[in-house]
């Protein structure tokens, strides 16, 4: 229950993350263009965004998008392995 719950929340901030850096990024919804729009999603998407400088220049913003799709991954896996070992 508790892999779950994680995993959620997790996605949730990922989600609302995104949304930011791509409204700030893209000027949607009559916002201005932000460079730091993308700053929630740094330590979301921790330890990968230290692997950014082997990245371009212009696809370390996407990479950043990215990597916390990676953790994402990670908890649901582990939370399948966990399950497994309870059963």
């Amino acid at each position: 229950m508790v892999c779950r719950i994680t995993t959620i929340v997790f996605a949730v901030l990922y989600l609302l993350a995104l949304v930011a850096f791509l409204t700030g990024t893209f000027g949607w919804f009559g916002q201005e263009r932000d460079p730091l729009s993308g700053v929630f999603l740094l330590p979301l998407g921790l330890p990968w965004i230290f692997v950014a400088d082997l990245v371009s220049e212009s696809a370390k913003p996407w990479f950043a998008a990215i990597a916390p799709a990676l953790n994402l991954l990670a908890l649901v896996l582990i939370s399948r392995w966990a399950r497994r070992l309870r059963q």
